[in-house]
């Protein structure tokens, strides 16, 4: 299908979409087309397989408790932390798993089918890495008899997107006949700035027409304001959050101390301070997404705070911010996603957005390029400038590794979301000083990281087994 606004910019729980949310909705998806074949009822074994990253660094990366909350029939956009801990805290003392029970609770049906079944029955495969991605899972269920009912293979290939083996020719058909009913179709950049100047429409218009074909625009609006509220909430839930993050490495919560001193020293927001308190968001989302939080996969929750950082300093930080009426706030902050959402389109159809796949150029360098050209765009950048900013953003972050230590979402991903905001920032403020020409197309920088992803050795593409995963022995 068509790549939507929505599709990269949805809610889901931290801390990371391509290790907790895909494999979430993966096992989610299973257990409804289970049900949908008749088979649900006839389980009474189940075994999951995790193949390449999300074996190697599940554990850190809330895989195995996703998967869990997936089979009982839980949704990454819906569920809510508490009822996160809730199930899990169910899980762990009975030691079974309701397969698919969630999903009869919202039809008014009968309470799923119950399994002996825990994290331990899993089985890890890191060494193993299956031919269309290594974000690998495969679910089975067998009959009394212990006989295959049903066997699917996902695979997580980043920003919550998942793919079931199998099924690539039929999503290719679909995606090509879904593009020819858009109006203005694109998959490159040179094919979006084409729609523009054909049709005297900014990058942000032309996402727009083609969400029309969606969804009614009032919809589309009302969706981009939720997403643009959860970014809010999520920032606001990490500045209340007190204590060490948890899995094991002690990293301390920066954020509600940061924002008390802020406060302090900038009570009226002098924009000389503009850079502290861009800091202080793209951490405290990430925070609050190293902590399991509800957060927008932005386009992926690695790099979730990045979006929310720059867009707050779009909202707070651009001349009139503090005049405009909440109307024109939220035109604003549709602009904003719409154009970033563009970009985002271009990275998915060209490249990839996966750690795991590319490293961390595909998920902080992405979200980068993203948030530059929504800053571009409201500043009333053309579409050349917006997407010469897109392209200054990723150029800078080209060759990013993916080596997070202990395998959790912190070091060095929480202060890497700030550094990546400040450099959205910047980038957007040199492509409007030009005019938008410039040597280097944003598709070239595309398949650059794309290449140089295939190029990057495994070690460095979110498995902890090389960089700082395994240079730093103490934190």
């Amino acid at each position: 299908m068509a790549i939507s606004v929505f599709d990269l910019f949805s809610v889901g729980i931290g801390p990371s979409s391509s290790h907790t949310v895909g494999p979430m909705r993966a096992a989610q998806q299973y257990v409804s087309m289970l049900r949908k074949n008749g088979v649900l009822g006839q389980v009474r074994g189940l075994g999951v397989d995790l193949y390449g990253s999300l074996a190697a660094t599940g554990l850190g990366h809330g895989t195995f408790t996703a998967v869990l909350l997936g089979l009982e029939g839980y949704e990454p956009e819906t569920i809510l932390p508490t009822e996160v801990d809730r199930a899990l805290a169910r899980i762990t003392e009975s030691g079974t798993v309701r397969l698919g029970a969630e999903l009869a609770a919202d039809s008014g049906g009968a309470g799923g089918v119950e399994l002996p079944f825990s994290v331990n029955d899993m089985v890890l495969r890191p060494l193993t890495v299956l031919e269309r991605h290594t974000n690998g899972m495969r679910f089975t269920v067998f009959d009394e008899a212990g006989e295959t009912l049903e066997q699917q293979t996902y695979f997580s290939v980043g920003g919550g997107f998942i793919v079931r083996e199998g099924a690539e020719e039929a999503v290719l058909e679909n995606l090509e006949t879904t593009l020819a009913e858009l109006p203005f179709a694109f998959t490159t950049g040179r094919e979006l700035l084409a729609h523009c100047a054909e049709n005297d429409m900014s990058i942000a218009r032309v996402m727009l027409e083609n969400e029309l074909t969606l969804r009614p625009e009032d919809e589309v609006r009302a969706g981009l304001v939720h997403i643009w509220e959860v970014m809010e909430e999520c920032k606001d839930a990490a500045l209340t959050r007190e204590g060490p993050l948890p899995g094991g490495l002690n990293v301390r919560r920066r954020a509600p101390e940061w924002h008390r001193k802020l406060s302090e020293t900038d009570p009226d927001r002098n924009p000389i301070f503009w850079q502290e308190w861009v800091n202080l968001v793209a951490m405290a989302v990430n925070e609050e997404n190293a902590s399991g939080g509800r957060v927008v996969t932005a386009p992926t929750n690695g790099a979730a705070g990045i979006i929310p950082a720059v867009l707050f300093y779009a909202t707070h930080y651009t001349p009139g911010a503090y005049e405009w009426t909440r109307e024109e706030r939220l035109r604003v902050v549709a602009e904003f996603l719409l154009a970033a959402g563009a970009v985002g389109v271009l990275y998915k159809e060209q490249a990839s957005i996966s750690g795991a796949e590319v490293g961390c150029q595909g998920e902080v360098g992405s979200a980068s390029s993203m948030a530059a050209a929504g800053l571009a765009q409201i500043l009333g950048g053309t579409p050349s400038q917006v997407e010469n900013a897109a392209e200054i953003a990723m150029e800078h972050n080209l060759g990013l590794t993916c080596d997070p230590i202990g395998g959790l979402v912190q070091i060095p991903c929480i202060e890497r979301n700030a550094i990546a905001a400040s450099k959205a920032i910047n980038a957007a403020k040199m492509a409007l000083m030009g005019d938008g020409e410039h040597h280097v197309s944003l598709d070239e920088v595309i398949i650059t990281m794309r290449e140089t992803g295939k190029d990057m050795s495994d070690k460095y593409k979110e498995t902890a087994m090389g960089g700082l995963a395994v240079n730093v022995v103490e934190c």
